[in-house]
């Protein structure tokens, strides 16, 4: 554990002061699901850099600047859809709530640029499937999210895609959990 784990934790938007952290944050994506045994597509540093500049980042980081995880977003279909992607926490700052933190913050800043979008996340982990069932999310078939190609092209580079191309992209290793947002008309 790093000396620095016991220090309190902000979770705040990225922004361009952050674009240092674009490849850590890729390396630790990868080393992450190498250790846990599980797929994930692979990031390329300059899309992470792109979501910090255009304000669909979440990063977080202790008072005195160590790097303790992150998360982004991206629409597809016109913003009919928001993915939450990308959650990760440096190993020294897990156990420590600031998955949840993450989510949390990524999960309102989705719900406020994008209010009327249906939002998901594909997991093989339990914890995040824990954190989105705490958001409202529910398990989905995959028919229920985005049937963007190119949303699924970025899924070539996970180690489980062979069982997505050959399920048609409607089953893989992956949980699909959405979040729908009431689309019964408000009345005051």
């Amino acid at each position: 554990m790093h000396e620095d784990a016991d220090e309190k934790v902000v979770v705040r938007l990225a922004t361009a002061l952050d674009l240092e952290f674009a490849l850590p944050i890729c390396a630790e994506m990868e080393a992450s699901a190498k250790a846990r045994g599980t797929g994930i597509s692979r990031r390329d540093p300059a899309d992470i850099k792109r979501k910090m500049l255009e304000g669909k980042a979440v990063i977080a980081f202790t008072r005195s600047g160590i790097w303790a995880g992150f998360s982004y977003i991206q629409t597809w279909e016109n913003a009919r859809f928001v993915s939450n992607s990308g959650l990760i926490v440096a190993p020294a700052f897990r156990q420590l709530k600031v998955a949840s933190a993450i989510k949390q913050k990524i999960f309102e800043l989705s719900r406020s640029l994008y209010p009327h979008a249906k939002i998901f996340s594909i997991t093989t982990g339990l914890a995040v499937m824990k954190l989105n069932s705490r958001l409202g999310f529910e398990p989905v078939t995959y028919t229920e999210i985005t049937q963007d190609p190119q949303f699924w092209k970025a899924c070539e580079s996970c180690s489980n895609y062979p069982v997505l191309a050959s399920q048609g992209f409607k089953r893989c290793l992956c949980t699909a959990m959405l979040f729908a947002p009431d689309e019964k008309p408000c009345y005051t």
